[in-house]
């Protein structure tokens, strides 16, 4: 889009899309099939996977880095700056070389709702869930399904996104949607084998 600004050291994956207003810094990248919604900020050298979709006005900041298929709602927040300050001790105006940016890692397939937010570092796991308007403070497991403020698992999803139920047992879950299995053992979720 002619309104969106994208960096001339950006790397905008083969049938990927920027829309209205959309920031792309430099040396950020991007997979194949990516969607960033208006007004969207992506922060320099972020990495993003094949097919993430980025909703509109959300921000997200250098180092992140969003393995393939990651889904990012409306107006959320993935931030950068673990002691976030204007200015130094001293009184002076704060500049890059004052501090370390840290990210936020989103494993394979995951989704965050509208306006959540990130702290980095943290990472969220393969196919989890972030709740929307949830406060991410620290790592989500995969298939972990959180909330709240500060998010807390209150569940499991499988890798439609659908709650899983229980199965026979307390360890046994099943997807709905899908029917696989999964096995809880110690806060972790594996997939059975088909």
């Amino acid at each position: 889009m002619d309104s969106a600004d994208v960096s001339s050291m950006a790397s905008i994956g083969d049938g990927s899309s920027v829309w209205h207003l959309a920031q792309v810094r430099e040396n950020a990248r991007t997979g194949t099939h990516c969607i960033i919604g208006r007004g969207a900020y992506i922060g320099a050298g972020v990495v993003m996977g094949d097919n993430c979709k980025v909703q509109n006005y959300a921000l997200v900041y250098e180092p992140a880095r969003l393995a393939d298929g990651v889904f990012i709602g409306p107006a959320v927040v993935l931030t950068n700056d673990t002691y976030p300050r204007a200015i130094n001790a001293d009184g002076s105006l704060k500049s890059a070389d004052d501090w370390e940016p840290v990210g936020v890692a989103i494993e394979r397939g995951a989704s965050i709702g509208a306006r959540a937010t990130c702290v980095a570092p943290v990472t969220i796991g393969a196919w989890a869930t972030v709740a929307a308007g949830a406060v991410v403070v620290k790592d989500v497991p995969a298939y972990g399904l959180v909330a709240g403020v500060p998010a807390r698992r209150i569940g499991w999803v499988g890798e439609s996104g659908v709650p899983l139920t229980r199965g026979d047992d307390d360890s046994t879950w099943i997807c709905p949607a899908t029917g696989d299995r999964f096995t809880e053992h110690n806060e972790t979720l594996t997939k059975e084998a088909a």
